[in-house]
């Protein structure tokens, strides 16, 4: 495990998107905070995982990566917090997540489930979306588990996923995190840390305890 602050560069010299990028057993996450709390929270919870995981502070879209994390809604409207700026930056990503929440989950994407859609850029190509909430702008309770569902989620999407360029895995080195919940819905940011840690040695360490919820 890596923790660091300030600008995180990534992998420059991986070539196309649609290129199949190095095997891992992990990908390379990017935890990304524009608030101290936030910032703080992830760097605290970094040491507790095994694997390739920064920490930087700043916008999500600085990162250099194959993949960004929505923490979205389950029918996929993207029009508020993190939503809203990945909706800006990619104008058809939206339709692209809500096509892909109708074909696949019948317009309502469970929180616990995620789906992988193109952006429409060549970096990041993809988009993860994976809801921390069932309705829009809905607060969350103190004792949600939804960031750990979220994230866990997001980690079993690059494990096992397929594309039709090929796997996940094969597709995306890097994913960029923001906060999950801990905009709009909410969520204290050390709750948020300790639940993405917990998902993450969950789906990539299974023998770890996981105590984070």
């Amino acid at each position: 495990m890596t923790a660091e602050s300030g600008t995180h560069t990534g992998h420059e010299d991986v070539g196309s998107s649609f290129a199949p990028l190095p095997d891992h057993p992990t990908p390379e996450l990017v935890l990304c905070a524009v608030d101290d709390l936030l910032a703080q929270a992830w760097t605290t919870v970094a040491d507790t995982v095994d694997g390739r995981v920064f920490v930087h502070r700043g916008s999500v879209l600085d990162v250099v990566a194959q993949a960004v994390v929505s923490p979205a809604n389950s029918y996929g409207w993207m029009r508020g917090g993190i939503d809203a700026v990945y909706a800006r930056a990619y104008p058809d990503v939206e339709q692209n997540v809500r096509s892909a929440v109708l074909a696949y989950h019948g317009g309502e994407l469970p929180i616990g489930e995620a789906v992988i859609v193109p952006t429409g850029e060549a970096e990041p190509a993809w988009l993860i979306s994976a809801p921390t909430m069932r309705e829009p702008g809905e607060r969350l309770p103190r004792d949600t588990v939804h960031p750990y569902l979220a994230a866990r989620a997001v980690f079993r999407q690059w494990r096992d996923g397929r594309l039709d360029q090929g796997r996940v895995r094969d597709l995306v080195h890097t994913i960029a995190m923001p906060g999950l919940g801990t905009g709009v819905g909410g969520v204290a940011p050390a709750t948020c840390a300790r639940q993405v840690a917990a998902a993450w040695n969950e789906v990539f360490a299974p023998g770890r305890p996981r105590n984070g919820r």
